[in-house]
């Protein structure tokens, strides 16, 4: 089973995550991702708020195997220009782009004159968005007039090889599932690692595929999965750093919380690591260092380091 780390939250300044990320290539990790498209993550921060897409393309440019990602926000970016950037990464480093997109939703996005349309609008988007790029990696001449994404015989070039860029759509709800099932190579399951969760979530995704002719199996299902490697299996005190971390769960009681945690020494998060892969059908987990200084984040990447376990 390969593996991913994922170094988000703005922890790190380009000199150490570069180092992290050399690291975790050195010792086996098929994948790092980085934080993706923000407007401004807060007004009191310190740190350095560092664009995604730069980032990604910087660290495909200083590794040799590793593959990168970040996460694209559809209200962001041009259809034909997302499709030209995505292609001319896939030109500079062949197979190595995680191209990673979702619908997003940042109040910040607002002040910086970015529109923030209702998420059922930004469903409407992406697919519009999608159906596009997929033409242009093609190397068709693109001519849309969405509700959104208006094209006139675009084109773009170099095409990727294939005419295809491997898509990775991030969500947990129907509407964006229904998008997984139409545009996805690979499911991020935007969802605690509680096999409850996630079984509800795969029964729609896979309706959603047979509606659409598909069988779910041939879509990758990848998860990010907060880990920490400690001394102490006592999940007690990272549960505030994960609710301080995922928001976005904001439901989960502390036993959940708790559950949905890989807490302890090295051997004890490997182990319950592949015990998660199990249980939730995962394809390529990926352990979510978000947060931790350079220290704990090596320590953890060591830890769990792909080779070790060979």
């Amino acid at each position: 089973m390969k593996l991913g780390a994922a170094f988000g939250w703005y922890a790190h300044s380009w000199e150490t995550l570069l180092e992290l990320v050399e690291t975790a290539e050195a010792l086996g990790y098929a994948a790092a991702f980085v934080d993706g498209d923000v407007s401004m993550l807060g007004g009191s921060r310190k740190t350095d708020v560092l664009d995604g897409w730069t980032l990604t393309t910087a660290l495909l440019a200083r590794t040799e195997r590793i593959q990168i990602g970040s996460m694209r926000l559809v209200h962001h970016w041009n259809a034909a220009r997302l499709a030209q950037a995505a292609a001319s990464a896939e030109r500079i480093a062949p197979g190595r782009l995680r191209f990673l997109i979702s619908i997003g939703d940042r109040p910040h996005d607002e002040r910086f004159g970015l529109q923030r349309p209702s998420a059922g609008e930004r469903v409407i988007w992406l697919d519009e968005m999608l159906t596009a790029m997929r033409g242009l990696w093609r190397g068709e001449s693109v001519s849309m007039s969405g509700r959104f994404v208006t094209l006139d015989g675009a084109r773009i070039q170099p095409t990727p090889p294939g005419g295809r860029i491997p898509i990775s759509i991030a969500g947990r709800r129907p509407k964006v599932l229904d998008l997984v099932a139409a545009h996805a190579d690979s499911w991020e399951i935007n969802l605690p690692p509680l096999p409850g969760h996630v079984a509800e979530a795969s029964t729609t995704l896979a309706e959603a595929c047979r509606r659409r002719g598909r069988n779910p199996s041939e879509i990758e299902r990848s998860m990010w999965i907060f880990t920490r490697v400690r001394e102490s299996d006592d999940p007690t005190g990272a549960i505030a750093e994960y609710r301080r971390l995922n928001p976005w769960f904001a439901s989960l009681s502390d036993e959940e919380c708790a559950a949905a945690t890989v807490v302890g020494s090295a051997e004890y998060c490997r182990a319950r690591l592949a015990q998660l892969g199990d249980e939730l059908k995962l394809d390529f987990p990926v352990i979510d260092l978000s947060g931790l200084d350079a220290a704990a984040s090596r320590a953890t990447l060591e830890g769990m380091a792909p080779k070790k376990s060979r």
